[in-house]
């Protein structure tokens, strides 16, 4: 429950900057990595690609670094892509 809020807190007061929201929700503690990544995944769909600051993305230089076998190296557009393809394909709910 703690995460949740400190996730939502920092999205709400981030008001849209994809930084402004990462920041505040790890500074507010308890599971700073995983409340930060998900606090940037949310801000990240909320802002679009277009709109993320380069100093975050420039760095990962479209790849992702994994110890989950078959991924590493992968691009991360490809990722991308692969996932909203499976999205469109699934059957509607």
């Amino acid at each position: 429950m703690n995460n949740a809020a400190l996730v939502a807190a920092g999205l709400l007061w981030g008001d849209g900057d994809f930084s402004a929201s990462i920041g505040l929700t790890v500074q507010g503690g308890w599971d700073t990595d995983s409340n930060g990544a998900t606090a940037g995944s949310v801000a990240g769909v909320l802002c679009g690609a277009e709109a993320l600051p380069r100093h975050w993305s420039d760095p990962l230089q479209d790849t992702v670094r994994s110890a989950i076998r078959g991924f590493d190296g992968f691009r991360i557009s490809d990722l991308a892509h692969r996932t909203l393809r499976l999205a469109q394909e699934a059957p509607p709910r």
